[in-house]
């Protein structure tokens, strides 16, 4: 099952001229997703500060499904795509609660960074426990059907 992270109400400073949830916003209800999910894998404030690492986001591809608008409850489901010693390919996908439909996917790669440093690291060993555990867990999930779009015209059309 994918992961709950985020759960908000559109709120009327979001929504665009056309009643609309605005662009900017679908990528901060997925920023905050992100946030808990770096809880979940011992990357929260006390983490980071025992630790010395936190993570940036490398590339975010976002699609707009379906729309959204002002009041909504929308709920945020993280899935684990794929991991190295460094890096995390997850997917959020943007939901209305109890229903599977998404509203809006975001395929992410987000990099470990040693913030003394300045630069990528592996993550620690704590850290690097609990994803390997929700790739367990996330192993056998489907690929949401947006992972690895690519954006672009075809030559001649």
């Amino acid at each position: 099952m994918n992961l709950p992270t985020y759960q908000t109400a559109v709120s009327p400073d979001w929504v665009d001229y056309n009643g609309h949830l605005r662009d900017a916003f679908y990528l901060l209800i997925f920023s905050h997703a992100t946030d808990a999910l770096m809880e979940v894998l011992g990357l929260d404030e006390a983490g980071r500060a025992r630790s010395g690492h936190t993570l940036y986001t490398l590339e975010c591809h976002l699609n707009f499904l379906a729309e959204v608008k002002e009041g909504e409850q929308v709920e945020v489901r993280t899935q684990l795509l794929a991991h190295d010693a460094k890096r995390l390919q997850i997917h959020h996908g943007l939901h209305r609660p109890g229903e599977d439909a998404s509203l809006a996917e975001s395929e992410q790669m987000l990099i470990n960074i040693d913030s003394a440093a300045g630069r990528s690291a592996p993550f620690d060993a704590q850290v690097a426990g609990k994803v390997a555990q929700l790739a367990r867990e996330h192993q056998d999930l489907p690929r949401p059907a947006c992972v690895g779009r690519v954006i672009g015209l075809r030559r001649g059309s």
